[in-house]
């Protein structure tokens, strides 16, 4: 076994590591502000009896329904223009962020927008019967009250992520996803394959692991 894994540069296995780390918690962070804002304009404009809140979440659910759909793979390729202008290249863990933000950041956002239809209508009339304000209502009781699913789904979101930069290490991002395609299948060095794929499991129990936890701590049901 030793022996099996020998030839593994360790010192490089580490930088793929954190160029794996770098590309999924700075997307993440993005996601999750994006995904709340979206999310939270999607379920105060749907239903709406005025006009323009029925058109401003007509356009803001065909633009999170159109990117949630395109494949990771695909949407990369159609943003490498955007990402060369924004980022200056289109190579390297960087590179990958414009891609993983926007495909993620729709998924996230129908994530919200549920968790926030879950919340009782009871607990959201109440708050403006007292006289809470638009605010007041969004910051004192829908976030806090739908807090446990919006943890749930930014856990299910990371490791979704986690996914993501792994295929866009292929093509060039970097990651433990550049190790296992680029050094270890293409070099025929599947030791390299293997121990980038346990990193990745790895990171991803991690996640998991912090996910559950957060949502046990804030769930009061």
């Amino acid at each position: 076994m030793n022996a099996f894994f020998s030839d593994i540069d360790w010192t490089a296995m580490w930088g793929y590591t954190k160029d794996t780390l770098y590309m999924t918690i700075i997307s993440l962070i993005a996601v999750f502000v994006l995904g709340i804002l979206l999310g939270l304009l999607l379920f105060l404009t749907n239903r709406k009896q005025n006009i323009f809140a029925r058109m401003l979440y007509w356009v803001t659910a065909v633009l999170v329904n159109v990117f949630r759909s395109i494949p990771f793979i695909i949407l990369i390729v159609l943003l490498l223009p955007v990402t060369s202008t924004v980022i200056g290249t289109i190579i390297g863990p960087k590179a990958a962020l414009p891609a993983l933000i926007i495909s993620a950041a729709p998924f996230y956002a129908r994530m919200v927008e549920i968790a926030f239809r879950e919340v009782d209508k009871g607990v959201l009339e109440a708050a403006k019967a007292m006289g809470g304000g638009l605010s007041t209502t969004i910051f004192k009781v829908l976030i806090p009250e739908a807090l446990p699913a919006l943890i749930s789904g930014i856990t299910v979101t990371a490791i979704s992520l986690v996914g993501f930069t792994a295929m866009a290490g292929i093509i060039g991002a970097g990651g433990l996803g550049n190790a296992a395609y680029l050094e270890g299948f293409q070099r025929n060095q599947p030791e390299i394959t293997i121990v980038a794929t346990i990193i990745i499991l790895i990171i991803v129990f991690i996640f998991q692991f912090i996910g559950d936890l957060l949502t046990k701590i804030v769930d009061k049901r």
